[in-house]
């Protein structure tokens, strides 16, 4: 069962999370090159994130059913995934998906977005792969882990 539980965590963060990372990377400059009257593009980022991040819930659910599986619950690599995913998760409700809409709405009312939310909405958007990034690496690495890997 563990194999299994492990398997379904690790497709839905290659399915779920990569693609709000790449499509919330994408949505800054494509914001800055849109026309007021062209935002199909920019919504559509918007709506991949949205819609991908709703479906990366499924993420840590499935990582805590392995990790429970596989009796890590308490080991610190895991705390600490667990902490920055919180706080993956935090930054993309809280600042990534609120400036996007912002983004977006300023687009549909046919005025060009503000340079300066743009700038802001890529740094939060670093930050957040960045996160991640760091989650996919204590995952791999899992300091302590009697695995040998």
């Amino acid at each position: 069962m563990t194999k299994i539980l492990l398997s379904l965590h690790v497709l839905a963060a290659i399915v779920a999370i990569g693609p709000v990372t790449v499509a919330a990377s994408m949505f800054p400059p494509a914001a800055r090159r849109t026309v007021p009257t062209g935002v199909g593009t920019v919504a559509l980022l918007h709506r991949i994130c949205r819609v991908y991040a709703g479906v990366g819930l499924t993420v840590p659910v499935l990582g805590l059913a392995t990790a429970a599986a596989m009796g890590v619950l308490g080991s610190g690599w895991l705390v600490t995934s667990i902490g920055l995913t919180a706080a993956a998760a935090g930054v993309l409700a809280a600042f990534v998906l609120p400036r996007q809409e912002e983004i977006l709405e300023q687009l549909r009312g046919e005025q060009a977005p503000d340079h300066r939310a743009t700038v802001q909405l890529a740094m939060f958007t670093g930050i957040f792969n960045l996160l991640w990034a760091t989650v996919t690496v204590l995952m791999v690495v899992r300091p302590g882990s009697t695995t040998g890997a």
